[in-house]
């Protein structure tokens, strides 16, 4: 809960900076802070979990030689965009796409933890007061923070409900295989041979670290869950699809996860001094669900602007433009106006992989962004242009709808089966 009202405490642990969350977000800002030099800033952490180990693996593209390097799993210049008519193989220079697990960012921060000599507070956030000048932070366990600033990665729905709401959720199974049956030098980034949902996308992607381990995974674009049963079922044919004899795997570790998707907005800046990152604070991708990359500039450019002594405020994830254009391709995709498949079939197919890739990170310009647009079926696109444009003008004359809270993913217990007997399936 969010509350704005007078400071008054007896006693709380007074610091220049409080971090509530301890997950993706606030592991990259403490390894950003301490990266770009930032000492003497009084640091609390507030989170109820100490993060440690592999608990989800994030995947991205961007330009070779930055800090995260030693940290990845595995990364690739090819990619791979199947469909039912085609499988397409994709050169990605001077881009290339890879993949970070949790492990080595939470181990990194806690160093960077250390470093900065941060006070980390394992408890629950519960109230946080901000009256303009001071932030008060109250804890489930009945400490209290008063901060300078509060910078909030915790998971929380849009300020109102989103013209389009869909959601990105998705099951992976970590596969070790008897006998050479990937491909390390090249992943797939997306496969629509899967059977697509009546309302949604689906794809199965494959991210390979050796020739005998891989990340194989199926997610869907759409507005309501699976059962845990329908996942597994849905995974086992895209194995199947793959064709890979599930007596030769086994399944390591399983991996789930849902991922708003939606024109709502998500503000930044709730009230003076408190910031939102991650995807509070906007940085998933509402066409896509991708987070990572916005993620790591949130945190590299509050780093660099308390660094500066500047208000530790990042720039908006996405420019307008791009939140408007995803506003339209959401509405297009609902309404059946275009198939997934096709749209980023097209996409792919008419651009450069590069300009696709940095289109989807938020990283192109207005002329190249004209080149993705007329890349796509013009007539569909007019119409959800203008059923957005229409919906638009409601949401002005009507009270504000709250927003549907992003439900739990759906878990299943398939660590270390065999894909192909129970509960695997």
């Amino acid at each position: 809960m969010w509350q704005r009202g007078a400071v008054t405490d007896s006693a709380p642990l007074d610091v220049d900076l409080a971090l509530l969350g301890g997950g993706g977000a606030a592991s990259l800002l403490l390894a950003a802070l301490d990266r770009h030099g930032v000492r003497g800033l009084r640091i609390a952490v507030v989170d109820p979990v100490r993060r440690r180990g592999q608990d989800r693996t994030w995947a991205f593209w961007g330009q070779p030689g930055t800090d995260l390097d030693p940290l990845l799993s595995a990364s690739w210049q090819q990619v791979e965009v199947a469909t039912t008519a085609r499988r397409r193989v994709l050169d990605l220079t001077p881009l290339r796409y890879a993949m970070l697990r949790s492990g080595p960012v939470y181990d990194r921060a806690a160093a960077a933890e250390r470093r900065l000599d941060a006070t980390r507070i394992v408890a629950p956030a519960e109230t946080v007061t901000d009256d303009g000048a001071r932030v008060l932070v109250r804890t489930g366990d009945g400490r209290a923070v008063r901060a300078a600033w509060v910078l909030d990665s915790r998971p929380r729905p849009p300020a109102r409900a989103g013209r389009t709401t869909w959601l990105q959720h998705f099951r992976g199974w970590w596969l070790a295989a008897e006998r050479p049956v990937f491909d390390p030098a090249r992943a797939v980034l997306m496969d629509f041979r899967t059977p697509q949902p009546r309302r949604g996308v689906s794809f199965g992607y494959v991210l390979p670290v050796s020739d005998r381990y891989a990340l194989v995974e199926y997610t869907e674009f759409s507005p309501d869950l699976l059962t845990d049963a329908g996942y597994d079922a849905a995974l086992a044919g895209y194995r199947d699809l793959l064709g890979l004899d599930p007596a030769g795997l086994r399944v390591r570790e399983v991996e789930n996860g849902v991922i708003p998707m939606t024109d709502a907005p998500f503000p930044v800046r709730p009230s003076p001094r408190v910031v939102r990152l991650g995807t509070a604070g906007g940085a998933t991708r509402p066409s896509t669900g991708f987070t990572f990359s916005a993620m790591y500039r949130q945190a590299d450019q509050v780093a660099r602007a308390l660094a500066a002594g500047r208000p530790p405020v990042p720039q908006a994830a996405y420019p307008r433009r791009h939140r408007w254009m995803d506003a339209v391709a959401l509405r297009a995709l609902d309404r059946g106006g275009v198939s997934g498949p096709e749209f980023f079939d097209r996409l792919f197919d008419r651009n450069p992989a590069e300009r696709v890739l940095r289109f989807l990170d938020g990283g192109t310009t207005p002329a190249e962004e004209v080149a993705i647009m007329n890349s796509t079926r013009l007539l569909p696109m007019i119409a959800a242009t203008a059923g957005d444009a229409a919906h638009r003008v409601r949401d002005r004359l009507r009270p504000p709808r709250p927003a549907p809270a992003v439900p739990p993913a759906v878990v299943g217990d398939t660590v270390g089966a065999k894909p192909g007997t129970p509960p695997v399936g």
